[in-house]
């Protein structure tokens, strides 16, 4: 008893059946249909063992009571329970099927299994219903692999192409473990998970990890034409994890296609007042009979049917005797939107009746506040009746004549529509512009941009006016117009041209403009606030500190604080003065004073004995200034160095650039030793000496002959020079040597010529 129960949950697969017998006795079993000219293929098992056969689901949850089952393995080996992996087909010679392969565009399958037959169908639609099973339906594995399988028709006998039916419903996606699945968590997201149906445990009807909910195949056919089908599924890439087509016992049916069903949720159904006219397409018939919601219809017997209600319509059609054919259609239907007769008024400053309309501020009126509605607009009723010459601009639409009419044409989600009328009126401007914002710019940037609030004036613009306005703040009187571009946070709003700028409020109730305000926008600048000046303060003075003299008020930021508007100082620092000019607003300026002062002394450092105009003169200045230099009063230079001087007397003086006076001056000797002298008597070049030696006084000079011994010195506190004479007498004329020692320790040595 127990075996038996247990048994009896799963189904039981016979694999002795030929093709003829799963064709005829099994799948069609119909008389609609001839079917002729069977074959069947699988793998070579061995022992009559076969990859297809007969399945019994009775007494199970199994969806099918009895069908074929296609493999990629034993047929046997797909009953329950599912406690093994089936992994068949390894060890034998099993190919795949190159039209499977065609249909699915791939190019490695193999363990084919292949059931084939050629049909006569009497009706005009075929259909069949069958379910995939599939040991690939486990952990990560349907993102990435599939058996595949096909169910192929065409035309027997014809090179025509075949036509794989085994696809997601309304789709061509062939119907594979990767393409119908759910989300794999952390893998891959959902395919068609629609039709997917459950992962297995163990006790289920059958071996495999899961399966996808029945579906339909459909195709359809001419009546009285021969047609081939190949049911093929084979394995792809592997023999690994075996599939299982399922194909539901009798369920190969001529049928009689009346369309598709039109239904909100597909969304298509019929419109309000709409007609469908049903044809069962065949004009030569026993007989007709056509039901609604199940029941027959009287009088309706023939091909054709109008549909005016919703309902289940159906019709039976007795093809040749013993043949009939059925199709069935659900019909749902849905309401237009209302028709809506409104006006649209806008703001007219002129009082001509012509303005500029944003014809979509009617949208909420005709459309009941429902968004899902599409709204276009035209100038004649025909026009939005037929969606043509639909208007060019909704939004900035310029009137023809006062109380012009213009047409919505409202359409719903699913294509029905309604025409509604909408009258362009005008009102009058008759509001009250506003007092003016005025604003200093106190931010951190003096650029006239600064940050205020408008709806501090809408009390003063809706003053007077009936309580229920509104109104919206615009940066052109266009958009105002038009309703569009509103500015997003009026109570914070940055002017967007610097200084001085009008915005537009439209006051409005719904889509009705009442007017529209001009608001003024003053935003006044201090005008160089935060400057800091830098004053010099030369030592022992005073300087004077004057903003100057537009401000009404001046606080000074100093020990003891002062209002002038000057004040004096004799000590350098900062000083810092807040200001208000005339128009209230208040910035600041930061003075700070430098101690500057004339130079006081000075040293300087010679480079001279070069023999030529290479020599130069450095200054060394004593004082708190900032000086320049000059050899001539006139002509200044920053650097205290002058350079390429010839030999003599120079003044060079010191001026403070920032005004302390007087200017330091002194005067200063470049020297250099004559190469020859002429004691001969005739009063010129009589001695040999160094032009202004006494302005340096520590200057050393010793002569010596040629042979080294010393002939005389000086210095410069007696510098009247060497007259050619030793001890009274006369020396030779020839070349004599010297050295020149420099106050710095630097000693010049050279040689002259002693001419008579």
């Amino acid at each position: 008893m127990l075996s038996y129960k247990a048994s009896a949950q799963y189904i039981q697969v016979d694999d002795s059946y030929t093709a003829q017998e799963l064709v005829e006795n099994v799948l069609v079993n119909s008389p609609c249909a001839s079917v002729s000219n069977f074959t069947v293929s699988g793998g070579n098992f061995g022992n009559g063992v076969q990859s297809y056969g007969y399945f019994s689901g009775s007494g199970t949850s199994f969806p099918f009571n009895n069908g074929i089952v296609l493999s990629t393995g034993r047929a046997t080996e797909t009953e329950g329970p599912n406690t093994s992996l089936l992994d068949d087909g390894g060890n034998i010679n099993w190919p795949g099927d190159n039209d499977l392969e065609d249909a699915l565009n791939i190019n490695n399958s193999i363990n084919a299994t292949i059931l084939e037959f050629d049909f006569v169908p009497l009706g005009n639609k075929i259909s069949f219903d069958y379910m995939l099973s599939s040991e690939e339906y486990h952990d990560t594995a349907p993102c990435n692999y599939s058996d595949g399988f096909a169910f192929l028709l065409k035309e027997a006998n014809t090179d025509a192409p075949y036509q794989n039916l085994a696809v997601v419903p309304n789709t061509d996606i062939p119907v594979k473990v990767t393409s119908v699945r759910p989300t794999i968590p952390g893998a891959c997201s959902a395919q068609n998970e629609e039709y997917f149906d459950a992962f297995n445990g163990s006790e289920h009807p059958t071996n495999f990890n899961g399966q996808t909910k029945v579906m339909q195949a459909q195709a359809s056919v001419t009546p009285g034409v021969q047609y081939h089908i190949k049911l093929v599924i084979a394995d792809e890439g592997n023999y690994r994890y075996d599939s299982a087509i399922f194909l539901g016992g009798g369920s190969f049916d001529v049928i009689t296609d009346l369309g598709p069903d039109r239904l909100v949720s597909t969304g298509n159904p019929l419109c309000e007042d709409e007609v469908l006219e049903l044809n069962t397409g065949y004009d030569n018939a026993l007989s007709y009979q056509w039901y609604k919601d199940g029941n027959a219809m009287a009088g309706e017997t023939t091909t054709n049917y109008t549909i005016t209600t919703p309902g289940v319509y159906s019709v039976i059609v007795e093809l040749t005797t013993g043949c009939s054919t059925e199709g069935e259609v659900t019909i749902e239907y849905t309401t237009n939107p209302d028709v809506v007769t409104t006006s649209l008024i806008q703001c007219d400053d002129n009082n001509d009746g012509l303005t500029t309309f944003n014809l979509e501020l009617a949208n909420p009126v005709v459309t009941n506040n429902d968004d899902t509605y599409s709204v276009t607009y035209y100038e004649n009723y025909t026009d939005a009746e037929n969606d043509i010459d639909r208007l060019p601009s909704y939004t900035a639409y310029n009137n023809n004549i006062p109380n012009q009419e213009v047409y919505a044409r409202v359409q719903n989600e699913f294509g029905c529509y309604s025409v509604s009328t909408i009258t362009l009126t005008t009102s009058a401007n008759g509001v009250t512009n506003p007092t003016p914002i005025t604003s200093c710019d106190e931010d951190d940037t003096e650029d006239g941009f600064y940050t205020i609030d408008l709806t501090q004036r809408n009390d003063e613009i809706l003053q007077g006016l009936p309580a229920n306005l509104e109104l919206h703040y615009y940066l052109s009187v266009e958009d105002a117009l038009e309703a569009t571009n509103p500015i997003a946070d009026p109570e914070n709003f940055t002017n967007t041209i610097a200084g001085e700028q009008t915005v537009y409020a439209r006051i409005f109730n719904g889509s009705e403009c009442y007017g529209i305000a001009e608001l003024d926008i003053v935003i006044y600048t201090f005008g160089n606030n935060g400057a800091e000046d830098e004053i010099y303060l030369c030592d022992g003075s005073t300087v004077t500190l004057n903003p100057g003299s537009e401000f009404t008020s001046y606080i000074w930021d100093t020990e003891t604080t002062q209002t002038t508007q000057t004040i004096t100082v004799n000590t350098p620092g900062t000083y810092t003065v807040t200001l208000t000019n005339s128009l209230g607003c208040i910035g600041t300026r930061t003075y700070t004073v430098l101690l500057s002062g004339r130079a006081t002394n000075a040293t300087t450092v010679i480079e001279d004995f070069t023999g030529g105009n290479s020599n130069s003169i450095s200054i060394l200045p004593e004082g708190e200034g900032d000086y320049e230099y000059s050899l001539d009063g006139v002509t200044y230079q920053d650097s205290p160095t002058f350079t390429g001087l010839a030999t003599g007397e120079y003044i060079y003086y010191i001026r403070d650039k920032n005004g302390c006076n007087p200017i330091y001056t002194d005067e200063v000797y470049i020297l250099d030793y004559p190469k020859f002298f002429t004691p001969n008597g005739d009063g010129v070049n009589e001695t040999w000496r160094i032009p202004f030696l006494n302005s340096r006084p520590s200057i050393q000079v010793t002569i010596f002959d040629r042979f080294g011994k010393i002939v005389t010195g000086f210095n410069g506190r007696q510098s009247n020079g060497w007259d050619g004479k030793l001890l009274g007498k006369n020396l030779p004329a020839t070349d004599y040597w010297f050295t020149i020692n420099l106050e710095n320790g630097k000693t010049i040595k050279g040689h002259f010529a002693l001419i008579r």
